[in-house]
């Protein structure tokens, strides 16, 4: 608990955290329980990591490929179990909802088969958002390609309350591809994570004048909190004019490295990199949002029939910043806490049947052809590069009033001019398309990102502003974002409902 408060700037909620911390290990002992296989000592026991900003060695690992164990554990318990159906290929276009008098009542969801390219309506009296980050609003990031911030804007255009969006996570060591002695032939679509157990496990940062730097910044040196060490390189970089710096774990026995660090050695290892004997080249890279969908104790929204649970939800368990490794301990134990309030909450409503007719439906243009089509997808890639690059030069790692406020209007302006270039080669308000729905979900996200990052005036855990330096006790507080009832643009509002404006 103390290490999480810590890591969090003091802005953590601090039941979440004693719920979480209190019940993580029974989650840990139910994944064992479904088939995930961690490492274990020499003496048959767990064998505990110990990462930034931990006090002690706990963190329950397989090797440095936790996160996909998990998965690969939990999907194979989902595919055989016959009560549940999979639609893969489903992208999530919009949240189905209904005012209750003051309160939004969510009903299902509009789907794009993106395979068939059909629009389905699932129509639900429970729905639990777990779509992840939205590390793509960054032109590098360690999140996968999906990672767009879908669940984030649905939600936020469903009337939800969203907190603590200016907590971004960067990541401070990303593999940095162009330090590497054979350059890889294409851009990767996400940056590969150098596990931050590199680091716990006694790795070095120096610059590329093999300076050892991190002492320099902080007396935890390479094991202080993530903020700090992406911050200190940040400078690094700044001040020396370079594009990465090197994490050295070299120094250790090779048996060690490749037992503990297998995936981050064969990938190094691919570009002729050889970790046991070469310093690994490394760069901070978007890696998770601390805030999101504010939720209570349960996973619950001020949406009823809303849930959710992992990075697209704001607990108050991260505060300002998320100590390594309790994303995954979040999404567990939210998850869980989201089950009985679901089966309560599905059991005391009623569906009506005809409710599937009650939105006007989305569609694909299909009318539109492909040299048409082929434009609109050009314009939208070079449009998402465009509010990649505003958002890393203006509301990276260190902010300041003028850069935010200039990220303000350039995006205002980009998201403007893209949906004029939209409408003026025949696109509609109800038309849909993969690429054009994940871009809306961007812009959505960066303003949030902007817009809460405008309002914070401190410097608190991952949010650090030149023009105010300091911590302020007395705004000690989340930032919470109310639901906007102007929905001018074509991002801001729902796609079956008509403009307000």
């Amino acid at each position: 608990m103390q290490d999480t408060i810590v890591a969090g700037a003091y802005l953590c909620d601090d039941e979440t955290v004693r719920v979480v911390c209190t019940e993580g290990p029974d989650r840990i002992r139910e994944l064992i329980a479904i088939g995930a296989s961690f490492d274990r000592g020499g003496d048959g026991n767990l064998h505990l990591a110990r990462e930034g900003g931990h006090s002690h060695h706990r963190i329950v690992h397989a090797a440095d490929m936790t996160g996909r164990e998990i998965e690969r554990a939990l999907l194979e318990a989902v595919v055989s179990d016959p009560n549940i159906s999979v639609f893969e290929h489903h992208f999530a276009i919009d949240l189905l909802t209904t005012l209750d008098g003051p309160h939004a009542v969510c009903h299902g969801v509009d789907t794009l088969n993106v395979e068939t390219q059909e629009v389905v309506r699932f129509i639900s009296k429970v729905t639990l958002l777990a779509s992840g980050g939205a590390g793509h609003i960054y032109p590098s990031t360690t999140n996968p390609l999906v990672a767009t911030g879908d669940g984030m804007a649905m939600a936020h255009r469903a009337q939800a309350v969203i907190s603590n969006m200016e907590f971004v996570q960067f990541h401070p060591t990303a593999l940095a591809d162009e330090g590497l002695p054979i350059k890889p032939k294409k851009t990767r679509e996400n940056s590969f994570l150098i596990t931050e157990a590199v680091r716990g496990d006694g790795g070095i940062l120096y610059n590329l004048g093999m300076e050892r730097f991190m002492p320099l910044y902080d007396e935890r040196a390479e094991l202080a909190p993530r903020d700090v060490v992406a911050r200190s390189i940040d400078d690094q970089l700044k001040k020396r004019n370079e594009k990465y710096v090197l994490l050295d774990i070299s120094h250790k026995p090779t048996e060690k490295i490749l037992s503990h660090f297998p995936n981050i050695a064969a990938e190094c290892l691919k570009y002729g990199l050889d970790i046991t004997s070469q310093p690994i080249p490394v760069v901070p890279a978007a890696h998770y949002m601390c805030g999101g969908v504010r939720a209570g104790l349960q996973g619950e929204t001020n949406v009823r029939g809303l849930y959710v649970a992992g990075e697209v939800a704001c607990t108050g368990l991260h505060g300002a910043n998320r100590l390594a490794s309790n994303s995954l301990l979040e999404a567990l134990v939210f998850a869980r806490r989201a089950v009985q309030p679901s089966i309560d909450h599905k059991k005391s409503t009623s569906i009506d049947l005809s409710a599937s007719n009650w939105w006007t439906r989305t569609v694909v243009p299909k009318s539109l052809g492909c040299n048409v089509m082929h434009n609109i997808l050009r314009r939208t890639k070079e449009v998402r590069k465009e509010l990649q690059s505003i958002m890393w030069r203006y509301v990276g790692i260190v902010r300041s009033t003028t850069s935010l406020q200039t990220a303000e209007w350039r995006i205002d302006e980009l998201e403007a001019e893209w949906e004029t270039y939209l409408f003026e080669h025949g696109w509609e308000q109800t038309f849909v398309g993969l690429e054009a729905c994940e871009m809306r979900n961007l812009f959505c996200c960066a303003k949030l990102v902007v817009s809460s990052a405008l309002a914070r005036h401190e410097s608190r855990g991952l949010h650090y502003m030149v023009d105010f330096p300091h911590v302020e006790e007395n705004k000690r507080l989340p930032t919470i974002i109310l639901p906007s009832l102007v929905n001018c643009t074509w991002s801001s509002r729902q796609l079956h409902k008509l403009p307000v404006c």
